[in-house]
């Protein structure tokens, strides 16, 4: 659905369902017959519920997954924030389409789907350090385009993002919605030496400077500080909650752009999992304030959804474990 107004928008961020704690506690019911000490198995036990609350299904499945990589430009690239050039984007969303890129293999043996989402590479977002990165125009348009590549048939989905630069608006958008100034959250995303480090923590002051009246309203950090593939994610984490899709979100860039969902409503992010902690220093601090605990922790900080597509591998075990165990009685094993 296109949104027409940040009104319409924040009015859709606020009528969330809540999910089925039916199906939920069916699942943790049979969890206890199972042939198993009761709570042994850990979070695969956790995340065999999780399934079942947002896909409303006391036996939860995996037979539809898919992984979304959102793809945009930043004019912020413009104040040296990036060891690469913004044009290695568009290089990389053709390496996606040859299948050579770490997320293709990752996807193939995850058995997901994978679909790339460019938005509008030839024209990137205004410089946030001179002018917001979107107006309400363009920020909406990318949020659009997010929500409406989720749809209800899909059985767990995982958003990824490809954007030369794109540290640089995670980092701001964190700052802007929980505070701690720009050094708090900026991390070397691609690898900048210490004086591209120093530009970046430089560049987002200046954002949050520039932009202070926009601090107040998530919504306006993430048009005026963001990207439009962060903003697609934004529109992609909405789509999935209102069509009980259950998400495993990505590294700090991903946890940025779906974060101010979690600003917006007490529970905005309850249907998604943390799948991974990256490398890039601000995401542990990102999940902690979003209440978040990651799955994975393998030093990771490549993006494109590769840690959520990992993570699909943990969430399809923790289902076979769930539907092909035996219980006690099935299998003639003496209960405690």
């Amino acid at each position: 659905m296109p949104f027409k107004s940040l009104d319409e928008l924040r009015a859709a961020c606020l009528d969330l369902p809540a999910g089925s704690d039916a199906a939920a506690n069916a699942v943790a019911r049979r969890q206890d017959t199972l042939t198993k000490p009761q709570g042994s198995l850990g979070r695969l036990e956790t995340i065999a519920a999780w399934l079942a609350r947002w896909q409303g299904r006391d036996m939860p499945k995996l037979d539809r997954v898919k992984v979304f990589v959102f793809a945009g430009n930043h004019g912020v690239t413009a104040q040296g924030v990036s060891a690469f050039p913004s044009e290695v984007t568009v290089q990389m969303v053709a390496n996606f389409a040859g299948g050579g890129a770490a997320i293709n293999q990752l996807a193939r043996i995850a058995g997901a789907d994978l679909d790339v989402i460019p938005l509008d590479l030839d024209h990137p977002t205004g410089d946030f350090t001179q002018e917001p990165a979107m107006d309400e125009k363009a920020f909406l348009a990318a949020v659009s385009a997010g929500y409406g590549a989720v749809t209800g048939d899909i059985d767990l989905v995982c958003f990824g993002e490809m954007g030369i630069g794109n540290t640089t608006p995670a980092a701001a958008i964190s700052a802007g919605l929980f505070g701690g100034g720009a050094e708090k959250w900026t991390g070397r995303g691609t690898g900048v030496d210490d004086a591209g480090l120093k530009r970046k923590v430089t560049a987002i002051e200046a954002g949050l400077k520039r932009h202070a009246d926009a601090l107040a309203d998530p919504l306006k950090i993430a048009a005026t500080l963001g990207g439009r593939e962060l903003a697609a994610i934004f529109g992609a984490t909405l789509a999935a909650r209102h069509n009980n899709v259950p998400v495993l979100l990505d590294g700090f860039v991903c946890t940025a752009a779906a974060a101010p969902l979690a600003r917006l409503h007490l529970t905005g992010l309850a249907h998604t999992i943390a799948a991974h902690v990256s490398a890039e220093s601000g995401h542990r601090r990102l999940l902690e304030a979003l209440g978040l605990p990651p799955l994975l922790d393998l030093g990771m900080r490549l993006g494109e959804g590769s840690g959520a597509c990992l993570a699909v591998n943990i969430v399809r075990s923790a289902l076979e474990c769930h539907a092909r165990m035996a219980s006690f009685a099935e299998a003639g094993v003496s209960e405690k």
